[in-house]
C-alpha cells in the first residue's frame, strides 16, 4: 500500500514582518521534493507557533489523525520544524516506535526507520533544544548587558524612540514635549487620567491601532520612572544613559497626585462643581461642597465633622463667584512694580553671577557616597550577604536619592543663569490675574486661587476670606520661613501697603537674583518656583519704606 504523507511546514511567530519568507520558502522546497520522491501528500499543515513548548494545534490535531490512520508519514523541511522540545519530539519517536508512523522525509536530514535513524532523530530533536535554550540564554545575558550599560532593553516608551543606527533610546522631541505638558497638567490637580489620556490622543498620541489610553496606561505613564532618567527592569531600578524629559520635582509631584486621587472613584450625588476642594469652612474646618436646588448651585459646609454642630448656611455659586474674584484682583502686581522688578532683573541679569560651586560640590560629594553604597550593596548581593528583595528595595531608594541630588544641581545652574525668562511670565500672569478674575471660566479662577492661597481659603457668614498666617498667604514675619513661594510672598507685601497708596513704596536698591546660601537653604530655595521673584519679596516684605504723608 502506498504511503500518504501530510507535509508540515512552521514559522515560529505569527508576525507577519518576521520570517515573511519562511512559511513560502518552505511549502516550495517541499512540493519540488515530494514531485522528486513521488510522495502522495493527502494535505499541507502549515502552523505559526514556536515549538519550544508542548502546545501546538496543528501540530497535535496530526498526530491524531495520523495515530488514526490518516496517514503514514509526515514530509518537514528539517526535524527542528516538527519539535524543538522534548516533549514533541518524543512523541514523534513514540509514533515510530508504534509504527503508527512509518516514514519522516527531509530535504535537509536522513532518516530511516530503523533503530540508527531513531538514534539520529533523537540527536536532531536534542540540538534542536539546545539551539533553543542556548539562544534564549545568549539574549538574556545580551538584555542584562545592556541593562549594565544603562539602555533600557526592550521598546522605547512614549517619548522616545528606538534608534535602530546606534541601538540606543533617544528623545523623540515632538511626543516629548506632550508627555511634559501631560505631567504639568496633570500635576496642577484639575484633570483626571481620562482627561489625561483625551489630551494625548488630541496630540496624536494614542495606542497602536489608533485608539485612546485608558486609564490603566494613562496611570503607567505617569508613574513612569523612565521619563526621569531611570527604568525599571527585572524587579529593580537600574540608572539610564537615556535623556531624562521631565524634572525629578515634577515627577515626584505627579505621584503624590496619583496617591492622592488613587481612591475608589464614588459616584456624586451631583456634578463635580468648579469650586469645590478649593474652599474649607471657618466654622469646622471640614470642606465645602456645592449641591444643586431649584435650578441654582448652591455651596454649604460638607458637615462631616464629629465634634462640631456647624451652624454655616448655604451661598449661592454666583457671590462665592464674586467674593473670590475680589480676593483674586487684590493680589495682582501693581504696573509700577512690575516695571521696577523687570529694570532690577536686567540689571542682575547683565552684570551679577553667582557663585554656588561649593555647594555643588557638596552635593557631589554626597552622590559619590551614594556610588560607593550602590557598589557595596551590590558586593553583598553577589556574596549572598543581602537578600535579593532587600537588595532591590535598597538600590531603588538610593538610586531615587542620587536622581534628586542631580535634579537639584541641575535645577540650581538652570536657575543662576537662566532665571531671567520664567521671572518675566511670572510677572506677565501676575499682571493678567485680574483677567482672570473677570473671566466666566469658573475652573481657571479655581486654579489660579489653588496656587494663589493654596488651601488656605475659609468660608463662613457667607463670607470667603484667607487665614492669615495659613499655608498659602502668609504674614510678613512668617516670610523667612523655608518653602515660601513668590505668590505668598506678595500677598505678604500686599498686606503691608494695604494701609498706604501702592504709589508710596521705595523699591530697595537690591539685586532681584539671590544671593549665594549656604547649606540647606538652597534646598529650600529650590522649592521657591520662581526663586529671584520669591527672594524679592522677602527683601521687599522686610526692608519697605514709605514716603512721609
Amino acid at each position: 500500500m502506498e504511503q500518504k504523507f501530510f507535509l508540515y511546514a512552521r514559522k515560529s511567530t505569527d508576525v507577519e514582518d518576521k520570517q515573511v519568507l519562511s512559511i513560502e520558502a518552505q511549502l516550495t522546497e517541499l512540493r519540488a521534493f515530494a514531485k522528486q520522491e513521488n510522495l502522495d501528500v493527502v494535505e499541507e499543515l502549515v502552523e505559526k507557533q514556536s515549538a519550544k513548548i508542548p502546545g501546538r494545534k496543528i501540530f497535535n490535531d496530526m498526530v491524531k489523525r495520523i495515530e488514526q490512520g490518516e496517514a503514514q508519514g509526515i514530509l518537514a523541511w528539517n526535524p527542528d520544524r516538527l519539535a524543538r522540545n522534548s516533549v514533541d519530539g518524543g512523541r514523534i519517536i513514540y509514533l515510530v516506535d508504534c509504527g503508527h508512523l512509518q516514514m519522516l522525509k527531509f530535504p535537509t536530514f536522513w532518516f530511516e526507520n530503523t533503530s540508527q535513524g531513531k538514534f539520529m532523530l533523537n540527536i536532531a530533536f536534542g540540538q534542536s533544544k539546545y539551539y533553543v535554550d542556548s539562544l534564549s540564554e545568549n539574549t538574556k545575558r545580551g538584555l542584562r548587558q545592556k541593562v549594565r550599560m544603562g539602555i533600557f532593553p526592550s521598546q522605547a516608551p512614549i517619548g522616545y524612540i528606538n534608534d535602530s543606527r546606534t541601538k540606543t533610546i533617544v528623545v523623540d522631541k515632538k511626543q516629548a514635549k506632550v508627555v511634559r505638558l501631560a505631567f504639568e497638567k496633570y500635576t496642577k490637580g484639575n484633570m483626571r487620567l481620562e482627561d489625561i489620556s483625551n489630551f494625548l490622543a488630541k496630540n496624536h498620541i494614542t495606542t497602536r491601532s489608533g485608539k485612546t489610553f485608558s486609564k490603566t496606561k494613562a496611570s503607567f505613564i505617569l508613574s513612569n520612572p523612565f521619563y526621569i532618567g531611570l527604568f525599571k527592569y527585572g524587579g529593580e531600578i537600574h540608572e539610564g544613559k537615556h535623556e531624562p524629559i521631565i524634572s525629578k520635582k515634577l515627577f515626584d509631584s505627579a505621584q503624590e497626585m496619583l496617591k492622592t486621587r488613587g481612591r475608589p472613584d464614588r459616584k456624586p450625588k451631583n456634578e463635580p462643581q468648579a469650586f469645590c476642594g478649593l474652599i474649607h469652612c471657618a466654622e469646622c474646618g471640614m470642606m465645602i461642597t456645592a449641591e444643586t436646588q431649584k435650578g441654582h448651585i448652591y455651596y454649604r459646609c460638607s458637615k462631616k465633622s464629629k465634634t462640631i454642630q456647624c451652624t454655616q448656611k448655604y451661598v449661592r455659586q454666583e457671590e462665592i463667584d464674586r467674593q473670590l474674584s475680589f480676593l483674586i484682583q487684590k493680589v495682582s502686581l501693581p504696573k509700577d512694580w512690575a516695571e521696577e522688578l523687570l529694570k532690577m532683573a536686567n540689571k542682575d541679569f547683565k552684570n551679577s553671577a553667582q557663585s554656588n560651586s561649593a555647594f555643588m560640590e557638596e552635593t557631589k560629594k554626597d552622590i559619590l557616597k551614594i556610588n560607593i553604597k550602590l557598589e557595596r550593596l551590590l558586593t553583598g548581593y553577589l556574596d549572598q550577604v543581602i537578600e535579593q528583595d532587600i537588595y532591590r528595595v535598597e538600590k531603588g531608594k538610593l538610586l531615587f536619592t542620587k536622581k534628586s541630588l542631580e535634579a537639584k544641581i541641575s535645577s540650581l545652574l538652570q536657575k543662576q543663569n537662566n532665571w531671567l525668562e520664567p521671572f518675566q511670565s511670572w510677572i506677565k500672569d501676575a499682571q493678567n490675574i485680574n483677567g482672570i478674575a473677570r473671566d466666566t471660566d469658573l475652573f481657571a479662577k479655581k486654579v489660579c486661587a489653588k496656587e494663589i492661597f493654596g488651601s488656605n481659603l475659609l468660608l463662613g457668614e457667607k463670607t470667603v476670606r484667607t487665614a492669615e498666617g495659613g499655608a498659602g498667604f502668609r504674614t510678613q514675619n512668617s516670610l523667612a520661613k523655608t518653602g515660601e513661594t513668590a505668590w505668598a510672598a506678595l500677598c505678604a507685601t500686599h498686606s503691608l501697603v494695604r494701609s498706604k497708596p501702592i504709589g508710596s513704596v521705595l523699591v530697595p536698591e537690591v539685586g532681584v537674583e539671590p544671593t549665594r546660601p549656604c547649606g540647606h537653604e538652597i534646598l529650600s530655595l529650590a522649592c521657591i518656583p520662581i526663586p529671584p521673584l520669591g527672594h524679592f519679596f522677602k527683601i521687599l516684605s522686610s526692608r519697605i519704606l514709605y514716603h512721609d504723608d
